[in-house]
């Protein structure tokens, strides 16, 4: 006889819930059970205040000066420079100039169509993947902390259910070779990705809405941030999705 399965902890769910383990099905079906489940919601509120604690008191340290060029001398990358022939010289000025233009490409601003393409190319790969989010839940209070340590600044998370548009979760993007965060909503059976990107300085910009292979994306810049929001989502409810978004204030 084949054994029975080990029945599932509801203590150990909620731990892998808020370390963003959980497909969105079962991320939603766990919120639902907490909410329903005084002692899991206990449990949830228990291990969050816990990981705030440690998080103050035990904040990441920066590694002191001396480690990078102990670990450099270790490896054999640290040794005495015998002095620049022609050669080195000509190397050094050849990758100067290739780190001088690797910096303008930095610095300029992506083209929107270059943005939106990347923008759209990431949505389709999360439609491809098993799960369109890295980290599945409907909480703002739990996607927008999981951000923290993976991109610079976390971005801007608005709870849009009420209106129609659950949040589904969030996941990490690349456009133009830097790591953007995006939030994933739905709309009926249609998923929203919605990409904060950083905006170059430029004031705010109203949306500007375009088709690309049959998808519908909507770009625009608010608080110095570009956003892009793109889905097969039809143009009215993606505008909708967009203007929720943009005059719905965070909770804080």
């Amino acid at each position: 006889m084949t054994p029975a399965p080990a029945p599932e902890d509801p203590a150990l769910l909620v731990h892998a819930y808020l370390d963003g383990e959980l497909d969105p099905a079962n991320a939603l079906a766990l919120e639902q059970r907490m909410a329903a489940d005084p002692a899991l919601a206990a449990e949830r509120a228990r291990i969050e205040a816990l990981r705030r604690v440690i998080a103050e008191r035990f904040p990441p340290e920066a590694p002191p000066a001396s480690l990078r060029p102990r670990i450099e001398t270790a490896v054999g990358l640290r040794r005495a420079s015998p002095q620049p022939s022609w050669r080195a010289l000509a190397a050094s000025v050849a990758l100067a100039a290739v780190i001088a233009s690797s910096s303008t490409w930095l610095v300029l601003p992506r083209p929107a169509e270059d943005t939106a393409d990347a923008v759209l190319a990431g949505h389709i790969r999360a439609l491809m993947a098993p799960q369109p989010a890295d980290v599945a839940s409907s909480d703002r209070h739990t996607v927008k902390p999981w951000f923290a340590g993976r991109i610079p600044q976390a971005p801007r998370v608005v709870d849009l259910a009420s209106a129609g548009f659950p949040l589904v979760g969030g996941r990490v993007d690349v456009v133009g070779r830097t790591p953007v965060p995006t939030l994933v909503y739905r709309h009926r059976q249609h998923l929203i990705s919605l990409t904060a990107v950083p905006a170059s300085g430029r004031g705010d910009t109203a949306p500007e809405r375009r088709t690309i292979g049959g998808y519908n994306v909507v770009g625009w810049t608010q608080d110095g941030v570009a956003y892009w929001a793109a889905s097969d989502l039809g143009a009215a409810d993606l505008d909708e999705l967009v203007k929720l978004f943009r005059t719905t204030p965070p909770d804080r």
